[in-house]
């Protein structure tokens, strides 16, 4: 590990299930620790001083939140793997609604709401074909908002809403629980059952996405994710757009008006 990413080199360490558990308290980021980890291990910090999203945005990553990222074995074909970042979700996505919050939500691609704030989100990075790095940031009891006025009325932490939360290292617990469990269906070839699962639950809205590369943006009604993992949008004129991930930059969600809770 570099002295670079982690305050220190030292870390404790301790065996669950399956899974060795490194854990720090202070890091640059968890995934770029990971990233140097063989697969079945995870890295788990107090707080990360540069926490990043997707496309690279900051993820505010304070004190009394979760930040844990686990490296999984990919082998064979990227086809595989390619519903990774939402099986990550759907992980995080169950773990959460578990623990009693049954109107917890997944926003494409992997982002955990509660009505229009942000519980959790994930991020994956693939930085070799034989391994991929799941970063999970959920906040717990941790206020983001404190650190980034931006974010004041967009982000929510399960103390916030649950009358007792469960201690954080129960919860790296049930995370790496639930997303070995859909590793292992991603391994067996049961992509088809992952997204049928997950275009069941989709709540069916109209959505703003952003393309990359300054492509410009699309809106019509989200009809879900096709078995590679890309995002299906049905347009103005009816006709479907089919959006690999890399392609999409953002998604807003449009709603009906300011007065609508979801």
């Amino acid at each position: 590990m570099s002295p670079a990413s982690a305050k220190t080199q030292d870390s404790d360490i301790r065996a669950v299930d399956g899974w060795m558990i490194h854990e720090f308290a202070e890091v640059t980021s968890t995934n770029s620790l990971a990233a140097h980890l063989p697969p079945w291990t995870a890295v788990r910090a107090l707080v990360q001083t540069a926490g990043r999203g997707r496309t690279g945005r900051r993820w505010v990553s304070d004190e009394n939140g979760l930040w844990l990222s686990a490296v999984l074995p990919t082998p064979g074909t990227s086809a595989t793997w390619s519903l990774l970042p939402l099986a990550a979700g759907w992980a995080a996505l169950n773990v959460v609604r578990d623990l009693g919050l049954p109107d917890a939500r997944l926003r494409w691609p992997n982002d955990i709401l509660v009505g229009r704030r942000k519980l959790a989100g994930i991020l994956v990075d693939r930085f070799s074909a034989e391994a991929a790095v799941v970063g999970f940031g959920l906040n717990v009891a941790n206020h983001p908002e404190i650190t980034d006025r931006a974010l004041a009325g967009a982000v929510t932490c399960l103390a916030d809403l649950l009358p007792e939360v469960p201690p954080i290292s129960e919860l790296v617990v049930r995370l790496l629980s639930a997303l070995t469990r859909e590793h292992q269906r991603l391994e067996s070839g049961d992509a088809s059952g992952l997204c049928s699962e997950l275009n069941g639950a989709w709540r069916h809205r109209q959505v703003q996405v952003t393309l990359a590369g300054d492509h410009g943006a699309i809106e019509g009604r989200l009809d879900g994710v096709d078995p590679a993992g890309a995002l299906l949008v049905r347009d103005a004129v009816g006709d479907v757009r089919v959006l690999p991930a890399p392609n999409v930059e953002l998604l807003r969600e449009i709603f009906p008006s300011p007065d609508v809770i979801l």
